[in-house]
């Protein structure tokens, strides 16, 4: 492997990928890139021009036909040795997350399993590629359907899970037989490089998977691009719904996976060891910096004393540290302007009538890492911003009603649909639950529903532009399009003119 697994401090340039290898980036504006443990500066990441993107989608463009044309056997054998190469490095990704987005090193490795599940996914791409036909639908004629790539696609994702979220896109999209360009975020890029040279080392041929980087211009860039047919986006709500609103005015097929502000129920009924254990994992896991974290705790009945006083008394045992010490367990955020903006929710928790049980800001390791460990903020009601604000951060929130009706309410009402947990040891209220509710993702005693491979992954409501979740059977349709084939093989001699509409009788 190449420079890009270099994790130490020194400032290393990160530069594009085009046409199967690097492309020196000649715009000259950048960005900073840290290591969110240490606040200091490891790597400068090139911004792309219009005209270097237009030469990646170009590069993409011309990739396309020979593979759209590769056979669906030696794609599935592509796909086999993809896996058994990411696997494989599956440590050396991970360091990258560990090193440029902060999160623990256990937390990175897990991130990396679940992309590769959607890798695994797409090895069965013959099958999933399959289409139907009908025979003698008419007197000699057969109808039959076929699912063909889109051509160069476009992918746009988020800081939180640089490896995983892109694999995400990528995969469903060269299995199906599109070309790609990759927009990583430029807070942690360096994966994305690493990706780029392992499907290289596989035998993906060159120009099917292209890297830029970059900020807005990059971003409005691929939306407005003419050859680029499809576009998917994971991100906040405000940034989704521009992405949606640009690429589709354009006439591109797009997904854009929004923002969340995640309810975790907690019924009179639950085990409330069980539940402040998930409240813990699913709040304060990876910062916080997760669309499913769990933000919210909603105690319904008499059960949020105990409850709070559990989650509390836990909290004092989440080592907070550099996400290379295998024994931290929470790492930073990803920047110091973002640990400052997650704090303030905090600080003004007081002033909007909640109570702060635990302030991170109080405990929060020394030095000059994005450091906040985890508060933990009572009587948190609609209309504070502790509410309404996805924060995105170590910061756990409880909310107290009195009856699941008012909890459902809560959750229903609530602009964002991504993920929902109900905890309960009545089997009823749940299967109640799953019909009440109204969120793409639903978790009965799993505070983090999301869903394995072969299902899809998306929300409701502001947390989904478009109508195709991500990955698993809805990804496989969004990178596809059908078409249906009516063919007949007639005898000339029984040929005639017959202006009448065709019928099948």
């Amino acid at each position: 492997m190449s420079a890009t697994l270099d994790t130490n401090t020194a400032v290393k340039p990160i530069h594009h990928w085009i046409g199967g290898e690097i492309y020196q980036g000649q715009s000259g504006r950048s960005g900073a890139v840290y290591n969110p443990a240490t606040g200091q500066q490891t790597g400068e990441v090139a911004f792309a021009t219009i005209e270097e993107i237009d030469h990646a989608v170009q590069t993409a463009k011309a990739a396309s036909a020979a593979w759209r044309a590769t056979s669906l056997g030696r794609r599935a054998e592509l796909f086999f040795k993809i896996r058994e190469l990411f696997h494989a490095h599956r440590e050396d990704i991970a360091k990258l997350l560990t090193a440029e987005h902060g999160k623990v090193l256990s937390d990175a490795m897990g991130e990396v399993t679940r992309g590769l599940e959607v890798i695994e996914f797409c090895c069965g791409l013959p099958t999933l590629l399959k289409g139907s036909m009908s025979e003698q639908v008419s007197n000699g004629v057969d109808v039959y359907s076929l699912r063909q790539p889109l051509g160069v696609v476009a992918g746009i994702t988020p800081f939180n899970f640089p490896a995983m979220v892109p694999m995400w896109m990528w995969a469903p999209a060269l299995a199906t037989g599109n070309t790609f360009v990759l927009k990583p975020s430029e807070k942690d890029p360096s994966a994305s490089l690493l990706t780029a040279e392992l499907l290289k080392e596989a035998g993906v041929p060159d120009g099917v998977f292209n890297v830029i980087h970059g900020d807005k211009v990059a971003v409005d860039a691929l939306l407005e691009h003419p050859d680029i047919a499809a576009v998917s986006f994971v991100g906040s709500t405000p940034i989704a719904k521009y992405v949606y609103e640009t690429a589709t005015s354009r006439g591109k097929r797009c997904q854009a996976l929004g923002g969340a502000k995640n309810h975790m129920i907690v019924l009179p009924d639950a085990d409330i060891d069980m539940a402040a254990d998930a409240a813990i994992s699913a709040a304060y896991g990876s910062a916080g910096e997760r669309c499913m974290a769990i933000s919210m705790v909603v105690a319904v009945g008499g059960v949020a004393d105990e409850l709070v006083t559990a989650i509390k008394s836990r909290i004092p045992g989440v080592k907070v540290g550099n996400g290379m010490d295998p024994t931290s367990e929470m790492g930073p955020l990803v920047t110091r302007e973002h640990r400052d903006k997650v704090a303030s929710y905090v600080e003004r928790a007081g002033g909007e009538g909640a109570t702060v049980v635990v302030d991170g800001r109080e405990s929060a390791p020394a030095g000059d890492g994005f450091f906040l460990a985890p508060s933990l903020i009572d009587h948190v009601k609609p209309g504070m911003a502790n509410y309404d604000d996805e924060i995105f951060g170590p910061v756990l929130g409880v909310t107290r009603v009195d009856t699941y009706e008012q909890a459902v309410g809560l959750v229903n009402s609530n602009p964002f649909g991504n993920g929902v947990a109900i905890f309960t040891r009545d089997g009823g209220a749940a299967r109640q639950f799953q019909f009440d509710i109204l969120a793409g993702m639903v978790g009965i005693n799993v505070p983090i529903p999301v869903p394995v491979a072969y299902y899809s992954f998306g929300g409701w409501k502001a947390s989904l532009f478009g109508d195709r979740h991500i990955y698993g059977p809805e990804g496989i349709d969004f990178y596809t399009r059908s078409k249906v084939v009516t063919s007949r093989w007639p005898d000339p001699a029984t040929s005639k003119i017959d202006l009448g509409f065709p019928q099948t009788r």
